[in-house]
């Protein structure tokens, strides 16, 4: 297992060459480390590296994190499934949310957002494999979805995140990406919207997803090991 500055290195590498090789400027693409299940002692060593920006799936792990880091200047991004009963403490306590599916929770996360933090940056997540067992909401209902989350007062709409079916497959890992891309295409040219997210791609398929315009890659394994999950607090 490489050591912490190593596995940063190596992913940031790979990063510069993917945007390089699509003719795509490296400063474009950044980098988010997917922290869930990992403790706070790891996320100092990546922050001593110069991460800044760290995702996280379970709501209570993350606020313990948070607590236990709060010495650090960390941007903190809620990347799972949202419960409706979790909406307050995540726009309390979250810069970023890339997971949000339902105008509901889009609702609730911005009458919830304390006046005195800037809007909280939303990502709306897109299924785009079809998958039944993947959130996300469907492509034909995403400009309905888009249209009204653009419209809440506490929440800025920045893009689109996808978790596509894995695939080793080259050509099956580009499809949905591109996918991806060409919703949030249609987004601007349909309901002239002016968004410059898309949060797509992880550890075993960044360079597909950086090819079709990723702006965010989410790594988690690649920088971290594999999860731990023996008793993940969610």
């Amino acid at each position: 297992m490489s050591s912490i500055p190593e596995s940063v290195a190596k992913v940031r590498a790979r990063i510069r060459e993917a945007a390089q090789a699509s003719g795509r400027d490296p400063q474009n693409v950044r980098l988010l480390a997917v922290s869930k299940t990992k403790p706070a002692s790891v996320l100092r060593e990546a922050f001593a590296c110069g991460q800044r920006d760290f995702g996280e799936n379970y709501l209570q792990e993350a606020l313990a994190k948070q607590a236990e880091l709060a010495d650090l200047e960390l941007t903190w991004h809620f990347i799972g499934p949202i419960q409706s009963n979790k909406t307050r403490a995540i726009a309390e306590h979250f810069a970023w949310v890339h997971s949000v599916d339902r105008a509901k929770i889009a609702q609730r996360l911005s009458e919830q957002r304390p006046a005195h933090l800037p809007p909280l940056n939303i990502c709306l997540q897109v299924n785009v494999s079809g998958e039944a067992s993947k959130s996300g909401c469907e492509p034909e209902e995403l400009a309905e979805l888009a249209g009204a989350v653009a419209e809440l007062p506490n929440l800025r709409l920045r893009g689109l995140m996808a978790i596509p079916e894995p695939s080793d497959d080259p050509a099956a890992q580009h499809a949905p990406f591109a996918r991806l891309r060409e919703l949030q295409e249609s987004l601007g040219q349909h309901l002239g919207l002016d968004l410059d997210t898309l949060s797509m791609g992880m550890s075993h398929d960044l360079e597909a997803a950086i090819a079709e315009g990723a702006t965010w890659v989410r790594i988690g394994t690649a920088l971290f090991g594999a999860r731990d999950y023996g008793q993940p607090s969610r």
